[in-house]
């Protein structure tokens, strides 16, 4: 078998990218595989961790990403916050994927009716207030919502999620490490939009 390390990045990437997208359309059919952890599994993952994708995502209940791609343990490795933000320690998590678990895959999942980007929107036409850490959060999402304010409410809350995706995207791209890994070819990042009510990802272009 080969080595991983020794494989091209790209074509890891894809393999992993391929893998998700297989695990939802599982999902999405009723044929989750959910498969009873076997106690010599727990032991070599208790070894070591070796995820093939690193996956940022919202903090909502109805969006677990091991579930939403029918994936095992250690498969995945989940940064999960309200809005799925950028903030310093999430980029900390994000480096130490890459730099130690180098996971080929990074992924942004956003999700429809996300709370978040909605809290976001009112405080952006309504002048709505939060709580100071909620205020905090919000103003990282609203730099993203720029090119939406003129489509109507029903457009403007999906395009909304799709643009804050996009916006954490450019975020982690941005950084030294992004444009060095990037240049590299050693980065995968792709932005995906969780529908709640189908269980489908819908993985952007």
């Amino acid at each position: 078998m080969a080595n991983p390390d020794d494989m091209p990045r790209r074509y890891l990437a894809d393999v992993a990218l391929a893998r998700l997208i297989a695990g939802n359309r599982r999902f999405v059919r009723g044929k989750a595989r959910f498969p009873t952890v076997r106690k010599e599994i727990l032991a070599n993952l208790a070894k070591r961790q070796q995820p093939y994708a690193t996956i940022l995502g919202c903090s909502d209940s109805r969006v677990p990403p091991e579930l939403v791609f029918d994936a095992g343990f250690g498969d995945l490795f989940i940064i999960r916050v309200a809005g799925n933000v950028i903030a310093g320690e999430v980029l900390g998590t994000l480096q130490y994927a890459a730099l130690h678990l180098r996971t080929p895959l990074f992924v942004v999942l956003g999700h429809e009716g996300c709370g978040a980007v909605d809290a976001a929107l009112a405080s952006m036409h309504h002048g709505k207030t939060h709580g100071r850490h909620i205020a905090r959060l919000i103003g990282n999402i609203l730099p993203a919502l720029n090119g939406v304010s003129r489509l109507a409410p029903d457009a403007q809350r999906i395009a909304a999620v799709e643009a804050n995706v996009r916006w954490s995207m450019q975020q982690i791209r941005a950084t030294r490490e992004g444009r060095l890994r990037t240049k590299e070819g050693f980065l995968k990042l792709v932005g995906a939009v969780y529908e709640i009510q189908t269980g489908r990802v819908r993985f952007l272009e």
